[in-house]
Formats: structure tokens, C-alpha cells, sequence
């Protein structure tokens, strides 16, 4: 049933860069350690310390700003952005305001489900950025202590700001699995939200249909949720909320101020937190202590042409040059750049597309996540299953024993002509074929009857009698062969 108001949802993602050290000290970024022993006096702001850019960490974001189809200007400059939280301790944070490294840019999301149509998601912006440090609040001993964790603090973030574009729960999570499949494709990022390196902000209000025309909620930006099934149901809860409040309120609601609320995964609610802060209360002016950045047109050109296949680029491709389906194209990519290297490889050994993704799909990743391994530890190459498959259409491997000698090869370590052998597998010869499927029409008179009066499937109940005179038949040729001899009178 249709709503009478219309979803309006941005996203805020910021995405820890993977580099080895910090944005603007040599402090390592290495998650775990114990806490503030990864500090220095630049990342905590003593007085007389001098930032300095990591280059690395500005490379990083340029190559994911280009693979979000963002505009790269020449200039770019840094900002203080002024607020106070104890986990901030130079009472600022360097950040970009007016004069962005990337703008402008775009990421397609569709969803195999089809519970929306493809559409092209806008970003606005993707700047740098240090993290602040990390309050740690005891709560279970019942002091309600808080402690400060300033390692992360300086840590180098990508903040990507969509547009408010996506229309549904559904929309937002499917964008950022894209996202997060793009970043790891290229390595910019491990986005592991359980160590803070992909973190979700949303904004999120309604357009509600009145008699009186339309009226938007106030927007609130919703924090703390640590997965994308998390966004998801704070994002549904939120909707409901707006227009539950909405309908008590009525329009007095659009005179509200936005604000920030809080998820409590628990109790499946979004809990009020603060007035929502506007650009200006920041007070951002340029930091003195940072040069701006430049980069040329070459420079841009030659990360651009490093990106290689992006996974919207291989999906399009497996499906009209190998001919996969969307649905098994996806699979694919989505495992990532080691299993794509597989893939293809087993593809290029065996020229058949279509049974190494069945392969892949339907057993590999099923051993995998038993047995918890990553592709590059499955004891069978990428070269041995295109080996395989290629002995299947052959002749060589009957497609019945396929299982028997992908089983032998997985424990045992063989290639396919060894697991052929030590299962004693024989190629048929078709003489031989055609004496079987005599043998077994003469005996069964009803099923040649049968066929004869159009039912031709029921030659099929032949094949385990046959495989039982000769294990080793290719059950699609003894069919063939059946059908022939019977239409033609020779049985």
C-alpha cells in the first residue's frame, strides 16, 4: 500500500584510508593497540607542533573519488572546524569545508531483489579529514565512568555525502554495499565497522501529501549504528516515528529544528540526542599550519587509468561477453578481487563461463564458508577446475563421476587425469553405448511403447540400469542414442 508522504534519505559515510600512519603525524593506525600509546604532541595539539599532510592518505582518496565519478579540482586547501568533545583534544578538527578535494560525483546501485529500479545515486562530496579519539564509557560496574582513547585521533577519513537521492531503507543499504564493495575492490580501505573504519551517518525526513500541499518533516540525522541491517531498521523506525509524530502534531512539526538522534540496536529505537548543528556553528576558517594541495591533470590521469575493472564494469562484462546471468554475475563480484582472479582464470582454461561460476557458486564458496578459508587456501587451482571442466565436455569426466572427481581432487590434491584414473573412469566407446541401449530397449517394451506414443521422457528411467552395466556412460549421449534407435525402428 502507497504512503501519503515520499522518504528522503543522504548518507554520511566516513572511511578510515588505509595507510600506516596517521593524516597528519608518523603515529601508527594499527586497531587494537592499548590505549593513547599510538600519540604523539602533533596528533593531540600541544602547543608549537606543525602538521604535516600524508601523502599517501591523499592518494588514497583521490583514486576513491575518481571511482565514485567525482570532479577533482587543482586546489584544494584544509579547514579547522571548531566544536568541543572531550575526545577532541586540540578543541578543533582539521578537516575541508568550502574548497573539497573531490565534488560532484555519482555511484549507480541497483538490487537483485528488484525491490527498487536501478538508479544512479549523486554525491555531493567526498573530503579528507582526521578522526577525533574515542570515549569509553563504563557503564557495567555502575559508576557511569568515561575514559578517553585518543589513539585514533588524526586518523585519516574520507567523509563520502551522497545527495538525498535514495527513497527507502532498501536504497541506502544497497548503496552502501556498493560503496563498501568499490573500496575494498580498490584497496583503499578495509570498511571492518567493528574496528571503526566504515562509519554511517543518515539523514533522513518526510514529504507528506496534504490538503494544503506538501509539508517536510524536519531532518534528523541519526548516529551510532554498526552494520548496514543497523541502518536499515533505524532508518525504517525513523519513518514510522516522523509520521506518528507528524499526525499528532500535525504541521506544527515542519516548525521544528532538525536534529541528532542516537540508534539503540536493543531496543530497535532512535533516541533524541542534541539540536542539530548548522555549518556556521562550526566557525570553520583555513588552517594557517597546512599548505594547500595540488595536483595536475596528469597526476589525475594516472590514478584514473590505475583503477583497472570496477566492479560495475566486470558485472556488465561477465553478463555480455560470457554470458552470465545478472544474478550470477553479481556472486561473483561481490566475493571480491581473489575470487574474480579465480574465476576468470578457470574461464580462460576451460572456455566455459557458465559451468566455472556453477562450479564457484553452487560448491567452492560452499567449502569455503565451512570451512571459514579465503580462495586463495581451496586446495583445488583455479587451472585444475578449469581442467576439469573442460574433461566434462570432452567426453572425458561423464558429467555423473564430475562429483566423484572434484571430492578426489579436493582431498587428495590430484589433477583431473589423476582423479580419472584412480576411479578407474573409461571413456565409452559408442559401439559399445549403442549395444547397451539395445540391450535395455529390448527388455523394456512398455518404455519403448511409451515413447512411441510421445512420451519421451520416460527413456530416462533407462539410465540407472544402464549405469549399472557401465558407470562410466554420459547419460545425455544413452538418451540420444535411445530416442534414435526408437524412431528409426531398429528396436
Amino acid at each position: 500500500m502507497s504512503q501519503p508522504y515520499t522518504t528522503i534519505i543522504g548518507l554520511e559515510v566516513h572511511v578510515q584510508l588505509a595507510t600506516k600512519s596517521k593524516l597528519f603525524c608518523r603515529c601508527s593506525t594499527q586497531f587494537g593497540a592499548e590505549p593513547n600509546t599510538q600519540t604523539c604532541p602533533v596528533c593531540i595539539g600541544l602547543p608549537g607542533t606543525l602538521p604535516v599532510m600524508n601523502r599517501a592518505a591523499y592518494d588514497l582518496a583521490l583514486k576513491t573519488a575518481l571511482a565514485i565519478n567525482c570532479k577533482i579540482p587543482a586546489f584544494t586547501k584544509w579547514d579547522r572546524k571548531q566544536y568541543y568533545y572531550p575526545d577532541l583534544p586540540k578543541g578543533y578538527q582539521i578537516s575541508q569545508f568550502d574548497l573539497p578535494m573531490s565534488s560532484a560525483g555519482y555511484l549507480e546501485i541497483a538490487d537483485e531483489k528488484e525491490a527498487f529500479e536501478p538508479k544512479r545515486v549523486r554525491i555531493t562530496r567526498a573530503h579528507l579529514e582526521e578522526d577525533a579519539g574515542k570515549s569509553v564509557h563504563d557503564e557495567v560496574a555502575g559508576k557511569a565512568d568515561s575514559e578517553i582513547d585518543l589513539n585514533r585521533t588524526g586518523t585519516p577519513l574520507l567523509e563520502i555525502v551522497s545527495e538525498p537521492d535514495m527513497r527507502s531503507s532498501a536504497e541506502a543499504k544497497a548503496f552502501l554495499l556498493e560503496l563498501k564493495l568499490l573500496l575494498t575492490h580498490i584497496a583503499v580501505s578495509d570498511c571492518n565497522m567493528q574496528e571503526g573504519s566504515l562509519r554511517v551517518d543518515a539523514n533522513v525526513n518526510l514529504h507528506i501529501d496534504t490538503p494544503n500541499g506538501e509539508i517536510a518533516t524536519p531532518i534528523v540525522e541519526i548516529k551510532n549504528m554498526n552494520s548496514f541491517r543497523a541502518v536499515e531498521r533505524a532508518l525504517d523506525y525513523e519513518v514510522e516515528r516522523q509520521y506518528r509524530v507528524w499526525q499528532e502534531t500535525g504541521q506544527k512539526m515542519g516548525d521544528a529544528p532538525k536534529q541528532t538522534r542516537g540508534w539503540d540496536d536493543v531496543a530497535g529505537t532512535t533516541l533524541e540526542q542534541r539540536s542539530k548543528e548548522e555549518s556556521s556553528d562550526y566557525r570553520y576558517f583555513p588552517d594557517p599550519d597546512l599548505v594547500p594541495v595540488v595536483v595536475t591533470d596528469e597526476q589525475i590521469a594516472a590514478v584514473r587509468n590505475s583503477l583497472g575493472e570496477l566492479p560495475a564494469d566486470l558485472r556488465k562484462r561477465f553478463t555480455d561477453k560470457l554470458g552470465l546471468s545478472a544474478y550470477d554475475a553479481n556472486v561473483i563480484v561481490n566475493q571480491g578481487r581473489a575470487l574474480i582472479a579465480y574465476f576468470e582464470e578457470a574461464v580462460q582454461k576451460s572456455g566455459d563461463a557458465k559451468s566455472a561460476c556453477n562450479w564457484i557458486t553452487q560448491d567452492i564458496l560452499r567449502i569455503l564458508k565451512d570451512n571459514n578459508q579465503a580462495i586463495a587456501e581451496f586446495p583445488i587451482s583455479a587451472a585444475a577446475l578449469g581442467d576439469m571442466i573442460s574433461a566434462i565436455n570432452d567426453g572425458k569426466l561423464p558429467k555423473p563421476r564430475a562429483k566423484d572427481a572434484f571430492e578426489l581432487m579436493l582431498s587428495d590434491g590430484l589433477n583431473v587425469v589423476e582423479a580419472i584414473q584412480k576411479l578407474g573412469i573409461e571413456q565409452v566407446d559408442e559401439s559399445a553405448l549403442v549395444d547397451i541401449c539395445r540391450e535395455l530397449l529390448a527388455k523394456n517394451p512398455k518404455i519403448v511403447a511409451d515413447v512411441q506414443g510421445g512420451k519421451v521422457q520416460a527413456v530416462s528411467s533407462l539410465i540407472g540400469q544402464a549405469r549399472k552395466l557401465n558407470p562410466n556412460i554420459d547419460p545425455g549421449r544413452f538418451r540420444e542414442i535411445c530416442l534414435e534407435l526408437i524412431s528409426s525402428g531398429q528396436v
